[in-house]
């Protein structure tokens, strides 16, 4: 049962932020990359939890915690905090 969590976590994960790094790098816009950060996040979460189930992957556990934050930073740069008006 622990095998099927940790690679469903692990896989959720890796393709979560292969999308969402895909919706950033096509400029869509800030709503649509404000979501693609969102899904970022998921991708955070989900990695987190699969590197510290697996004691062997506890580096990308590590990792994540620090692109967690940076990604809730996204978050709030583009859905929450109001564009600024061009000069």
């Amino acid at each position: 049962m622990m095998d099927t969590v940790t690679t469903i976590l692990q896989w959720y994960g890796a393709a979560a932020s292969v999308i969402a790094a895909a919706v950033v790098s096509l400029d869509l816009g800030r709503k649509q990359t404000g979501w693609a950060f969102v899904l970022f996040v998921t991708s955070s979460i989900a990695l987190i939890a699969w590197g510290f189930l697996n004691r062997d992957s506890a580096g990308i556990g590590v990792q994540n915690i620090l692109m967690l934050i940076i990604n809730c930073i996204g978050v709030y740069q583009y859905l929450i905090r109001k564009k600024k008006d061009a000069k």
